[in-house]
């Protein structure tokens, strides 16, 4: 082992002169995304609750109908506009989020306590037309609603019969649980910086050592190879985990910068949830790495191991995918599928909930497996007297 540490050392030493390796460890990685992830949702949260905020214009065909509605939903501030000559071409062409339109025979159906019927005219495609759209019908169904019942009253009943059923909601969400879905791609940065943060080493260890011919003088020396490659995946998952650390600590540090408490949220992200993070990305650091040795073994090149290493960045997003996509409750299976395990535990632990210790350990358990196999491929491939040569 004392070979394998040797080499430890040389690659982290080139590697920390290296500037390029450098800003992908500490910079591109871990800082990246969180300073996307900050400035979209500080965007949109604060975008759609100025909207919620701001008068919403409705332009309406045919107020001269319905003067009452009309006063109700200036009540709402909401600004009643005049109504365009083609609703259908406005809204589809977004002049408009949402146009109402009062048929001629909604006084007279009004007049005789019959059900008197407006139209929305919208566009369900368009997503930033939905905060505009759910406001009306709200209003809308809210003014129903209280029309009916004073007609009930009207009529000597109480408006209480209309509701046989009443709903008692008790809602069982937390702060933090209501933050999964809106922080539900946290997991895959911490992943993906995992990813990148070991690339640049991982190609630079292998193919960069062929393409400035230094691997073959290394190979030469009486050392096992095995020993020289324990040494290039334990200096590449330092980078990794060093990248995994840093993305945890700047997520907590933007998590004060992001608006969760005016929507109701909370993001906490602490000493336990990094430690635990960083238990479960620990084997998968080791099973990236080795991965990404492997793939580098295949290229003469580092321009080439950079080709190939991109197509491998894929692997990640697919459970992160499926997962965000796709409604799930978390089994115990899923922790033995590495990426998945991870995926599943990060997420359940930003969102306040207990892993238990034995989900954590066969997620461990299992991730580590599956790195040892990469190992021993990588290893025999390492053992081929053509790794050295870089023409």
């Amino acid at each position: 082992m004392k070979s394998a540490l040797i080499v430890f050392l040389k690659e982290v030493r080139e590697n920390l002169r290296d500037r390029r390796t450098l800003i992908n460890t500490l910079l591109t990685g871990p800082l990246l995304g969180p300073l996307v992830f900050v400035l979209l949702i500080n965007t949109l949260v604060t975008r759609e609750l100025n909207k919620a905020d701001a008068p919403l214009k409705l332009p309406v065909i045919g107020a001269e109908h319905a003067p009452n509605l009309i006063e109700a939903l200036k009540q709402q501030r909401i600004e009643i506009l005049p109504g365009p000559a083609d609703a259908e071409r406005a809204v589809r062409e977004q002049d408009a989020d949402v146009v109402l339109r009062i048929p001629p025979q909604y006084a007279e159906n009004w007049d005789k306590g019959q059900p008197a019927q407006v139209e929305m005219i919208l566009d369900e495609s368009q997503r930033d037309s939905s905060a505009a759209v759910r406001r009306v019908q709200a209003t809308l169904e809210a003014y129903g609603q209280r029309t009916g019942a004073l007609r009930l009253l009207a009529r000597g009943l109480s408006p209480s019969v209309m509701k046989p059923v009443v709903v008692a909601e008790r809602d069982q969400s937390t702060p933090q649980s209501r933050s999964g879905t809106l922080f539900s791609m946290l997991p895959y940065f911490f992943i993906l910086g995992t990813f990148l943060g070991g690339m640049a080493l991982a190609i630079d260890t292998t193919a960069g050592e062929r393409e400035r011919q230094s691997l073959e003088p290394l190979l030469a020396n009486p050392v096992s190879r095995g020993q020289v490659l324990i040494g290039k995946l334990a200096a590449t998952t330092a980078f990794a985990m060093t990248t995994t650390l840093l993305s945890i600590l700047a997520f907590s540090v933007a998590g004060h910068f992001l608006p969760t408490d005016r929507i109701g949220m909370e993001l906490d992200i602490g000493a336990g949830f990094a430690a635990r993070v960083l238990f479960v990305m620990l084997p998968l650091a080791v099973l990236l790495a080795s991965l990404q040795t492997m793939v580098a073994a295949f290229a003469k090149s580092y321009r080439e191991a950079q080709t190939y290493l991109s197509l491998l960045m894929f692997v990640p997003v697919i459970p992160t995918m499926m997962l965000s996509i796709l409604p799930f409750k978390p089994q115990m299976w899923m922790y033995a599928v590495p990426l998945m395990g991870q995926q599943v535990a990060i997420t359940r632990l930003l969102r306040g909930e207990m892993v238990a210790p034995q989900a954590l350990l066969l997620c461990f358990a299992c991730t580590a497996l599956a790195a040892l196999v990469v190992y021993f491929v990588t290893a025999h491939i390492y053992r081929n007297e053509r790794l050295a040569i870089s023409a």
